[in-house]
This record gives C-alpha cells, structure tokens and sequence, in this order.
C-alpha cells in the first residue's frame, strides 16, 4: 500500500512540475523580463529620426505613376539614359539621347502631357559630336504629381 501511495505521490509530484513550468513559461512570454532602457543621446534620435523621414520619402515616391508617365511620352528616337528622382522635392531628372533636335521637343511636349509630371523644362543639351550619327543628348527635370 506504501509502495502505492508513494508512486501515486511521484507522478503528482511530477505533474505539479510540469505545471510549474508551464505557467512559468507563459508568464515569461506574456510579461518578460524588462531590461533597463539604453539611454540614446539626442542627436542620435534626431539622426534617425531624419533616416526614416528619408526612407518614408523614398517609399511614398508614386513610381507606378512615374513609370508609366515615361512609358506614355516613350518613342524609339529617345534613349532614356538616366533617372533621377528627388523624393524630398518631389522632383524628377531626367537624361535621354534623341536624335535630333525635332525629335528631342517632340518628347519634351510628350512629357509635359503625361499624366504623373508637371512643370517639364529643359535643363541642358548637348549634341554629341564624337558620335557619327550626332544625336543630343539632354537632360530633363520634372515635379512629380501625387499618385493619388
């Protein structure tokens, strides 16, 4: 009967452990243990705060929009060379080769038509005299409308 008894007891013992550990367990991912705070100096919260101000920026640049924009004004005589957005101005700098020069204006006005920019100048060009075909080279700048 001792022998009984003391096994019953063991496996009780042991159930009542597992429980413990259980609720310890739990607890500990319901309320872990907090650690001190680090102390940032101020600089370094403005420093990132100016980080993620930029990233969000970048992120909320309306790409599709532009994209298509640039797609919309594309014809066969314009390399696009290089894009630069600006998300802070919300700008966009453009440099392409056409070429010649009517077919240069001609995407300009293509440009300034699409729906995604705005305010399309003409910054500078070049014609590219080492080149036997002569084509231009010209770079662009645009603001950038809200893709809403």
């Amino acid at each position: 009967m001792a022998l009984a008894v003391a096994l019953w007891t063991s496996a009780r013992y042991r159930e009542a452990q597992l429980e413990v550990m259980r609720l310890e367990t739990e607890s500990g991912l319901i309320a872990p243990e907090r650690r001190p705070a680090r102390v940032v100096s101020k600089e370094r919260l403005d420093e990132e705060a100016r980080a993620a101000e930029a990233v969000v920026r970048q992120l909320t640049v309306p790409w599709a929009s532009l994209i298509a924009s640039i797609e919309q004004a594309a014809t066969r005589d314009v390399a696009i060379l290089q894009l630069q957005p600006d998300a802070e101005k919300r700008q966009l700098r453009l440099t392409a080769e056409a070429r010649n020069r009517d077919v240069m204006f001609e995407y300009l006005r293509r440009l300034a038509a699409a729906k995604g920019l705005d305010q399309v100048h003409l910054v500078s060009h070049q014609v590219q005299r080492e080149d036997p075909q002569r084509p231009i080279q010209f770079s662009v700048q645009a603001a950038m409308k809200d893709g809403r």
